[in-house]
């Protein structure tokens, strides 16, 4: 029992690797089988998560589950978490939680009713909220019936919200007779752009320069597409403001690593702008700590996996930029080929593995014999493959001559990638090595979910950071 507690905590931290996507009931069993077998653990993931997680999906399942617990300490973390979230990922918890139990139950809806009337007391912080997630708050009261206030009913659900309203002031927007009255208005009240877009008679200069520089950089990031499509990018005054929140960006608290590089695909931007949302990836993957022990990169080249290669590409640039103490990168099939980038970029790994193509068979254990024969040590490993290895040398037994002539025993992770098996797996577990398995589902945007792993001198040091974090307790309002 002892080991399969232990390996259920491996299977949470894998599923984290993934993105439900909003299809919430892909990861629902495995964080409620969590919650059973290891409930303290469990609540202390859950808060470690909200904190230094970066899928949404996970982070609104821990919350649920964290309300659902018989525990009276999970359903007080459950009840302060709840009340930082956005309306939108509120009601997406109260809606998983009714899918998956028939109904909210008492502490989420005491939970959503502190939320709203905690607002409502708030009406600068009730207009920001009503403005932004309209839908979502007016389904919070309706769907747990808890009965609005007085203006917080005229402003959701009334034909004539307050004068002193914002829901007021975005129907003056939509009668402004000039672009310039509206880009006043919108710049005065700071509208946000999701909000204002739909509002404003025709997008001018003007009112794009109105919009942005009431956006914060999340937010320019996450709509450089749409921005690109009203042509922010062909004006240069705007497409310097542009340029400006880019900047913020790569400092700015709140910013999601790879959506920059989303942002990027998705609106076929220019180089420059490109090159910027790459830094700012760079950047904000620093501020989650340095890598401090050697690694090595083996990348699987075999046939059928061109996947491995480009997540390869990925994650060497995730991690160059952190990698303190050296990083050796390979890519495989019965031979190893040393790759090597002039920068730290995703630019500049792609062009790195610009001629490696996926061919040939597969010896997983030729990239640490190599580096055995050339005496590079690594402290740790990362294996991106789908474990199908067929040829000698076998990495499981290369791994022991790395060991004894290195005077090393460097820990192991492998991200599976494919139709992955467990043959590597299993040999090195025979072998007492420590080995950690991740799942990849071809999901780039939850990859930063693997650096924790890296920063962290050990597997139990990390486990021993999440078991440290304090859970929240209500205050009083």
């Amino acid at each position: 029992m002892q080991k399969f507690e232990r390996d259920l905590r491996l299977e949470i931290l894998n599923s984290l690797l993934t993105t439900p996507h909003r299809e919430l009931a892909k990861v629902a069993d495995g964080h409620k089988e969590m919650r059973g077998l290891d409930p303290i653990f469990y609540g202390h993931l859950a808060v470690w998560y909200q904190r230094n997680g970066d899928v949404r999906d996970h982070k609104e399942v821990f919350i649920g589950n964290l309300l659902a617990s018989d525990s009276g300490e999970h359903r007080e973390a459950g009840y302060m978490l709840l009340q930082d979230l956005p309306p939108y990922q509120v009601a997406r918890v109260v809606d998983f939680l009714k899918q998956h139990l028939g109904k909210a139950p008492r502490s989420a809806r005491t939970a959503v009713a502190r939320y709203l009337r905690r607002r409502e007391r708030d009406p600068k912080q009730f207009d920001r909220a009503a403005l932004r997630g309209r839908k979502a708050m007016k389904h919070l009261y309706a769907t747990l019936h808890i009965a609005p206030g007085v203006r917080a009913n005229e402003i959701l659900f009334g034909a004539a919200p307050p004068e002193d309203s914002l829901a007021h002031t975005l129907k003056q927007i939509a009668k402004a007779e000039t672009p310039e009255a509206q880009a006043q208005m919108i710049v005065e009240h700071a509208i946000p752009y999701t909000v204002a877009i739909g509002a404003v008679s025709k997008v001018t200069p003007v009112v794009l320069v109105a919009l942005i520089a009431s956006m914060s950089p999340q937010e320019v990031i996450n709509n450089l597409k749409s921005l690109k499509a009203r042509g922010a990018m062909d004006h240069p005054d705007v497409k310097a403001l542009i340029d400006d929140k880019l900047k913020q960006a790569e400092t700015h608290g709140r910013v999601s690593v790879f959506k920059t590089q989303v942002a990027a695909d998705a609106a076929d931007l220019d180089t420059e702008t490109a090159a910027r949302l790459s830094k700012i990836a760079d950047t904000q993957i620093k501020t989650r700590g340095t890598i401090k022990r050697s690694t090595a990169l083996l990348v699987d080249k075999s046939g059928s996996m061109d996947c491995a290669i480009e997540l390869g590409k990925r994650i060497a640039a995730m991690i160059s930029g952190v990698a303190e103490a050296g990083l050796w990168v390979y890519a495989f099939d019965t031979l190893a080929y040393p790759v090597t980038a002039k920068g730290a970029e995703l630019s500049d790994w792609e062009r790195a593995f610009q001629l490696i193509k996926a061919g040939g068979g597969t010896s997983v254990g030729c990239a640490l014999e190599t580096m055995r024969l050339k005496k590079q040590v690594a402290e740790q490993i990362i294996l991106v493959t789908d474990e199908g290895e067929n040829t000698a040398p076998y990495f499981a037994d290369v791994y022991e001559a790395y060991k004894r002539d290195l005077n090393v025993a460097p820990s192991v992770v492998i991200v599976k990638v494919g139709r992955a098996g467990n043959w590597v797996e299993n040999k090195l577990k025979e072998k007492q090595v420590t080995v950690d398995t991740f799942t990849f589902a071809g999901d780039y945007y939850a990859l930063p979910n693997l650096v924790p792993l890296l920063t962290r001198p050990s597997r139990l040091e990390l486990l021993m950071e999440i078991l440290d974090t304090p859970l929240p307790e209500r205050d009083e309002w």
